[in-house]
């Protein structure tokens, strides 16, 4: 891992410190680990505010490329879970892709059971939006 920890922004924390405090209700197993994992890695994660996030680390509104061993290639926006868009290629936080990739950074190589089994991913590409989620309206 690059930063040798997850990255988050402040104010994004403090949503997903919220969002993963309903993780024990998700009925779907696949999808409470990687929920459960996020927030173990939040435990210790590096928090920053807007002005130093360093811009290659994945958070909302992000643009990623991945990889995985297996040779698929993937690209997706990471969102919140009311933008959530299969179809369009938007991924919610609260989908085992969204769980393992958020607070990561270009380059760094993630390993995440999936629904099909465990993965290793490497982030191949993160590309930031001028405007990142509108936090005022969640907190």
């Amino acid at each position: 891992m690059k930063y040798g920890n997850l990255v988050i922004e402040k104010k994004e924390y403090v949503v997903l410190k919220r969002l993963m405090n309903l993780s024990g209700y998700y009925k779907d197993d696949t999808l409470r680990k990687s929920v459960q994992k996020l927030v173990g890695e939040m435990e210790t994660a590096i928090i920053k505010d807007e002005l130093e996030m360093y811009a290659d680390v994945i958070r909302f509104n992000t643009t990623i490329t991945i990889t995985s061993e297996n040779g698929w290639h993937k690209k997706f926006r990471l969102v919140m879970p009311t933008d959530s868009d299969i179809k369009n290629d938007k991924i919610s936080i609260l989908t085992p892709m969204g769980a393992a990739v958020m607070g990561y950074s270009e380059g760094d190589t993630i390993i995440w059971d999936f629904p099909s089994g465990e993965q290793k991913l490497v982030i191949e590409k993160v590309e930031q939006e001028n405007e990142h989620m509108n936090l005022n309206m969640v907190l």
